[in-house]
This record gives structure tokens, sequence and C-alpha cells, in this order.
């Protein structure tokens, strides 16, 4: 076994790594840029070396050489399917943890592992010819042919719209995976997307350990992950996961990989779509059901030289097992990526947490906003799954927005619970807002506590009169709300307290038991409940709000990657101005009517605050009838990402 390794990442996987060498005794090197300077991981390791990116080859290498490593871990994303990478590795001398470089650039791009998977005899998706020969006829699926994650993917329904959702993809593909070379196939409208778990060591044993559903996907990014896949039988599975070994017996590969298909819901047929060369996010729902395994243990065995210690026959599915990922974004406003500092940070401790955040930590926007993983097990899917709603329930951060309510609510759905989840159904779900007049009780509850806490003594701020009951206390919050002192009815729900469980403050809010995390200020009070944050801003507090009208402000932090137009051009309702992305995803902002542009206040590749005020268009009137013309709404979802429909407040 190696005695010093390099984790070649950042955030929750590389935690994740160091926590199995430390269990190992295996010294291990962090690299890390100016911004990570003090980033959990970098205190994790036993050394740390700075890097200008975490995306320089060169220097990660040099830094694994100049600390003594022997091998190398990459994590997931970033360098991970790097056949560069994995090739510059093995010239210093040392052991990447993972496959060959011939086998990553192999199986790492999608139409090269098309091809080999059409030699192998496994079932593939019919691809369109773009260049106008044979077609699959639309709708059709547009992805990069690197990376995954869902970057640089653009589903289209009509050949009119097939260029811009090429150059856009095209375009998201290069920013995320340095290749905007696509593939273009006929798009399985109604299919669930399942992928099987592999291990290969380096004397010829190649294991399955079976398969994962990652159907809920928004976007084509997992939402959440569970094992084994719900209505699997056992024919279906073995066909599989059969195919998956095959595959990657055929390819010669070695170490962990994940085999990914396409499940046609219509017809029962599977088609391949794609080999991740490394370790995949939702990798503990493996480790759940396989009885406890260790996967970036075993990474490390076979990565130095050791045969796998157990056969196929030794692994038996155990239980049901379920992961939601934990994002820095605004679920219920579009996903809008969140930025801005996380002051109080509480996971549940009824679940196993992969995460890398903490109270006081900066999340900015210049890396994946995944937050964390919750990852339940259970004795069958609904015991796991009640367990993802109680430990989501059970996590709350304040200060920043995140979509641990949104995760929440999905999985509460009926749809949800009983397995009903195709790929495409999570972008036109109608998933409940949880209630904003609860959390509105709920933090003019703890803002009357906060105040009669404060003070002790016959001056205590209770209400107190002789000559009658408490008087109630009327809190200023986006409108007054009524706490009844004596009876902690707070706008005529009933709010009961129970103490302080787990670092939460446990309610009882209308008979229901709940965990609360609040923080009560002087311009606003901030209160997390059933996992979704919610602020409450008082009237003479400065409200800082996109501009309206006619003038389009940013609708997150990021940078502008687009500017179509300039002063004095003249464009229709819901024309594209220009584009602003970050952590990875594209915004693009429309035209709200019919008009002149009047002011562009921002360059390509600037970056820009929430609210910085990019363009400014001046209404057009129709001559003919003297009144304005207003033609369609904005954003228009489909370009902006937010398909998703949700019901209730804001």
């Amino acid at each position: 076994m190696f005695s010093t390794i390099l984790v070649a990442n950042r955030g929750e996987i590389a935690l994740r790594v160091m926590r199995t060498c430390r269990r190992l005794g295996i010294r291990t090197v962090a690299v890390h840029t100016d911004l990570d300077a003090v980033a959990p991981h970098v205190r994790a390791a036993d050394a740390a070396v700075r890097v200008d990116s975490y995306l320089d080859i060169e220097q990660v290498v040099a830094a694994a050489v100049a600390t003594g490593a022997e091998a190398v871990h990459p994590g997931y994303g970033f360098l991970s399917e790097r056949a560069a990478f994995a090739e510059a590795v093995a010239k210093a001398g040392l052991v990447l943890v993972g496959p060959s470089a011939e086998v990553m650039e192999q199986m790492g791009r999608k139409d090269a592992a098309r091809e080999i998977a059409e030699q192998a005899g496994v079932p593939v998706v019919p691809r369109f010819d773009a260049a106008g020969g044979e077609t699959v006829g639309f709708p059709v699926l547009v992805k990069a042919a690197s990376g995954g994650g869902g970057k640089g993917m653009r589903i289209v329904h009509a050949e009119a719209d097939l260029p811009d959702a090429v150059a856009a993809a095209a375009r998201e593909a290069a920013t995320a995976f340095g290749d905007d070379t696509l593939l273009i196939e006929k798009l399985v409208e109604h299919g669930r997307h399942i992928e099987v778990q592999i291990l290969a060591d380096q004397h010829g044993t190649v294991l399955h350990l079976f398969e994962r559903d990652c159907s809920a996907q928004r976007r084509h990014q997992k939402v959440i992950e569970e094992a084994p896949a719900p209505g699997i039988d056992t024919d279906l599975r073995d066909r599989i996961t059969t195919a998956a070994v095959d595959l990657a017996r055929a390819v010669g590969y070695t170490n962990a990989g994940t085999v990914e298909f396409l499940l046609d819901v219509a017809s029962g047929e599977f088609y391949f779509l794609e080999m991740n060369t490394r370790l995949q996010v939702e990798h503990p729902v493996t480790e759940a059901i396989a009885g406890g395994i260790d996967l970036v243990e075993h990474q490390l065995r076979i990565a130095a030289g050791e045969p796998l210690a157990f056969g196929q026959d030794d692994l038996v599915i155990v239980g049901h097992a379920m992961e939601a990922r934990v994002y820095a974004e605004d679920a219920f406003n579009g996903f809008l990526p969140q930025a801005g500092t996380a002051s109080s940070v509480h996971w549940p401790r009824e679940a196993r947490v992969d995460q890398a955040l903490e109270s006081g930590q900066v999340v900015s926007t210049a890396y994946d906003p995944m937050l964390g993983k919750v990852i339940v097990h259970g004795t069958d899917r609904e015991d796991a799954r009640k367990r993802l709603v109680a430990a989501l329930g059970d996590t709350a951060i304040l200060g920043l927005t995140t979509n641990v309510g949104f995760l929440r609510a999905l999985a509460s759905t009926d749809e949800f619970r009983d397995g009903r989840v195709e790929t495409a159904w999570l972008d036109d779900a109608e998933i409940p807002v949880p209630s904003v007049d609860e959390a509105r009780a709920v933090a003019a509850w703890c803002e009357v506590k906060a105040e009669a806490d404060a003070f002790t003594g016959p001056w205590r701020s209770d209400g107190w009169r002789s000559a009658g009951p408490a008087r109630a206390a009327r809190v200023r919050l986006d409108r007054v709300v009524e706490v009844d002192r004596a009876t902690g009815v707070a706008d005529g729900r009933a709010i009961q307290e129970f103490g302080v469980l787990d670092g939460l403050l446990a309610l009882s809010l209308d008979g229901e038991r709940v965990g609360v995390a609040c923080a009560v200020g002087s311009a606003e009070v901030e209160v997390v409940l059933r996992g979704q944050r919610h602020v409450f801003r008082r009237p003479d507090a400065t409200d800082h709000q996109l501009e309206s009208g006619g003038a389009i402000g940013s609708p997150m932090p990021g940078a502008v990657v687009e500017v179509r137009v300039a002063v004095g051009d003249t464009v229709e309702a819901g024309d594209v101005l220009g584009t602003v992305e970050a952590m990875k995803m594209e915004h693009a902002l429309r035209a709200p009517f019919a008009g002149t542009v009047t002011q562009v206040g921002a360059a390509t590749g600037a970056q820009v605050a929430l609210g910085d005020l990019l363009f400014t268009v001046e209404e057009l009137f129709a001559s003919d009838r003297g009144t304005r013309e207003r033609v369609g709404e904005h954003p228009r979802e489909a370009d902006s990402g937010s398909r998703h429909r949700s019901r209730g407040g804001s």
C-alpha cells in the first residue's frame, strides 16, 4: 500500500478520500488555490501545496513529486477524466488511482465509448446526423462528448432551434471540460437513468456492485440518487449488470468506474449512454447497500496492485439507500446559483453526510455549487425515503440559500414515493413550495423568544400587565405578526418549545415536531424550517432588488459570457440581449418588450454582482393604438433553465 497520496481535488470528495487514507495510515497531500488557502480539505491534509488552478496538470504533478507522493487520487470532476493528466502522472513515475490514460481516452469520451459499445454488442441510442444524412427526427439531445454532470446538454424539439442549442452547449462544454465536441442523439422522452458500479483489478477480475437509479434530474443534473433501482426485476438487473461487466472487460478497464444506461420506460429496452472513468458523486449509496464496502479503499488497493479480496457471489443487496445533493442555489427562483457566507451550518446527525461546509465559510461562484451530500440507508425503499425526508428536515444552513427545502419537498411527493420518476419529470414537475406563512409565524415567535431571553428579572419583556393577561407582542417583519406570549400562538399557529435538540431549536408547530434554526437581526429575521431558508425583511430595511421595467439587472453573481446587442439596436420581446454564467450554469437575459437598447452596462468577460444593471430597453409604442405593446414574458423558461414550475407563494 502507498505511504503518501496527493488528492487532486477540493471540497467534500477531497475530505472523503482523506478519511479513508487516514483510516489506512496513509499520509495525504492537498492542493489548493488562493481562494481555498484555509479550506477544510487543506486543514484536513498532512501537507498542502498551492497551485494556480486545480486544472493545472503541470503544477499538480509537480506538487505530488515534491511532497513524496507515490500516487494521485483525482476524485471526480477537474482532472479525473483527463487522459493527459493520467499520462503526466505516469511519466512522473507516480500511480494514478484510476484507469490507464488509454482506457480513459477511449471511455472518457461519449463518442468514442459509443463506438466501443456498438462493437461489443451493447445497445446504443440512435444517433442524429446533423450533416444532412439519415435522421432520427426530433426531439434530440445535444450533449458534450467530454465530461459529465449534465454540463453541455440541451434538449431540442425543432430543427430551427438546433443551431442556438449547439452553440450554447458547445460554449458550456468548452468552459466546463475544455472541449466543445458534441454528440447529438435521439431523445428518449420517457426514460430512466440506470447506472452500474464496476470494480476491476489488475489481475483480470471485473465485478459489479449492482445498479443505481439517478432519474431524479434537473436539466440532466442529478438531484437524488438511490440504490438499488426501484422496479428493476432480477432478469433486467442481470442483463444490465452483465452488459456493464462485459463492456469494462472488453476495454481492459481497471479500478472503479460506472457504466450508465438509459432505460426506455415504454419499451423496456436499455441503451448504453457513457462510462464514467472515475468515482461517482453518488458512490455512497452503493457502499451502503453492498454491506458498507469502502470503494475508495478498494480503489487504492487496486491501484497498488492488490487483487480484489471478494468475488461476485460474495456481494448481496442489503436494504435501500438514497442520497440528496445539497447545492447553493435558489430552487424556487429558477435554480439560480447563490453566493455568500454560511453564517451557521447544521447537518443531520441521523444520516451520513459527506460535506465540506462549515459555519462562517464563504461560498463563491468560482466552483461547482454542490456543498455536500446527505445519505441515508433503510430496510427498504420507503424506510429510506422517510429517513431522507427527516434528515433533510434536520439540515439547516443560515446566511446562504440552498436547495435543501426543495429536496425535502421533492422526496415527499407522491411520484417520488411511488418510484414514478423519469429523467424529464422534474423539469416540469409541480414541487410544492414550503409554506412562507408557517415560516413567518416561526420567525415572529423566535424574535419574541430572543427578546424575552435577553432580559431576566422583573423587568423582562414578557408583556405582563397587572389588570389582565399579558399583552400580545406585535412583530414587524414583511408584515406585522401578533404573538400571544402566554399561549405561544403566532399568527394563529400554535408553537411550543421543547428545547434544543442536536443544535436545532425543537418546536411543536401545530402539533408537528420540527427543528428550526433562526437568526434575529435589526433589519431582518432569518429562519430555516423543514430545510427551507426564509428571510423576512422589515419595512424600513434596505432591500436590494433587481431593476424593473426596461432595466435588466443580473439575476445572479457571475460572469458575462455573451453580449448580443449594442446601444441603438432595435429588439423584439424575448430577444436575447446577453448571457450571464455562474457555477457552469448559463442564464439568458431577454428583452421584456419590443424597444430600443439605450444602455449596455457590461462587456463580455466582465464579472458582475447580483442586481448589477446590464441592459436598458426603451419600450416602443404601437402607433396605431397609442398603447404599449408587450409580447412575451421575461425570462423564457426554456433558455434560462427554469422550466420547473412550483405551487404556492415564494
